[in-house]
């Protein structure tokens, strides 16, 4: 819902013309930028030997039954959430669909994106209307679907080929685990970290998806499992905890393309990478595990990112894997990426 207008700020703050309010708005980011450049992580380039490399390494998701991308194809895709059958835009489905558009039509809801409301308003409900919410369920893990304005369901299945990767990790580990997990959104790879017996940091920008991601720790009744809640600029909080002295044995980072912080900061993927990256390493315990970054929509290369992290963990052994992460077409087999990954994995 729109919030009512305050028509005693209309008559003396009126509306600035569109192009003055973009113009605004650019120079409040330069700004923001300028001041985050003066306070710049200075970086130089490690001595010492090149962690292993696997590279490409394609990690895909097979249809299960709590997932399955059904079809895709016309710039579309039609997937299987639990009970709902959903059909989302799809760039990379430049291909011809495989099932006949019967099989399209039996979607339970669909994204139009032809509204600007909030929530709900950008999805229609061929069949019945439905709530905003729906039980889902990721190898046993019980959660809740979401209907949000911006497409997405409130989770990213492909990530599952790093939960399980990083489950088994936490279970040889033989010891107490501390797992960070940066824009963490609404908490599906905290509580497959949690079920598997880690201490979890879980860390987003937004107050909103934190009270999804606490909504989820109720369903799926891991309330009883150490997992901190953290509303904060994903950057300011690993500075803050390179300073306290504070600790982890695997990260995780899965930052936009571009972003802000609950302060109004300024995220721009390429720009603070590289020092995000840095800090991850600065933050791991003597004997850490893992660091996995997930990047999605940006035009470059899982190449970059590669060689972003073998220099990050230059002179700490193990072996950094980079690729693809893919999902797994049901009805002809096909494989769509949605993402790039690099992770540095300890030896």
């Amino acid at each position: 819902m729109r919030h009512t207008r305050d028509k005693r700020r209309e008559t003396f703050q009126p509306r600035p013309h569109a192009a003055q309010r973009q113009n605004q708005s650019t120079r409040q980011d330069s700004e923001q930028r300028d001041a985050s450049k003066a306070e710049k992580r200075v970086l130089n380039r490690r001595t010492g030997a090149l962690p292993a490399e696997t590279l490409p390494l394609i990690l895909e998701v097979a249809p299960n039954d709590d997932y399955a991308l059904i079809d895709s194809g016309g710039g579309r895709k039609l997937e299987q959430y639990g009970a709902y059958r959903i059909v989302r835009p799809e760039g990379q489905a430049i291909w011809q669909a495989a099932l006949p558009a019967k099989e399209w039509e039996r979607a339970d809801a669909i994204f139009t994106g032809d509204t600007d409301e909030e929530g709900m308003g950008r999805w229609r409900f061929p069949k019945a209307a439905l709530g905003e919410t729906w039980p889902m369920k990721h190898d046993g893990i019980d959660y809740l679907g979401r209907f949000t304005s911006f497409r997405h369901v409130g989770v990213f299945p492909e990530q599952a080929s790093h939960w399980d990767h990083m489950a088994g990790l936490i279970a040889k580990a033989g010891r107490p685990v501390k797992v960070l997990n940066l824009f963490g959104y609404t908490g599906l790879a905290s509580f497959v970290a949690a079920r598997a017996g880690a201490e979890v940091t879980h860390v987003d920008a937004s107050k909103k998806a934190i009270g999804w991601a606490r909504e989820n720790q109720q369903v799926a009744r891991l309330t009883e499992r150490p997992i901190r809640w953290i509303v904060e600029d994903a950057m300011k909080f690993v500075e803050r905890e390179e300073r306290r002295g504070s600790r982890y044995d695997i990260v995780l980072f899965d930052p936009p393309a571009y972003g802000r912080g609950p302060k109004g900061e300024v995220w721009q993927l390429f720009d603070d990478l590289p020092a995000m990256a840095d800090l991850c390493r600065a933050i791991l315990t003597p004997k850490p595990l893992a660091v996995v970054l997930t990047a999605y929509s940006i035009r470059a290369s899982f190449f970059a990112i590669h060689a972003l992290m073998r220099d990050t963990f230059a002179g700490m052994g193990g072996r950094v894997e980079s690729g693809e992460l893919i999902i797994r077409e049901k009805s002809a087999g096909r494989a769509l990426s949605t993402s790039l990954f690099s992770r540095w994995v300890a030896a």
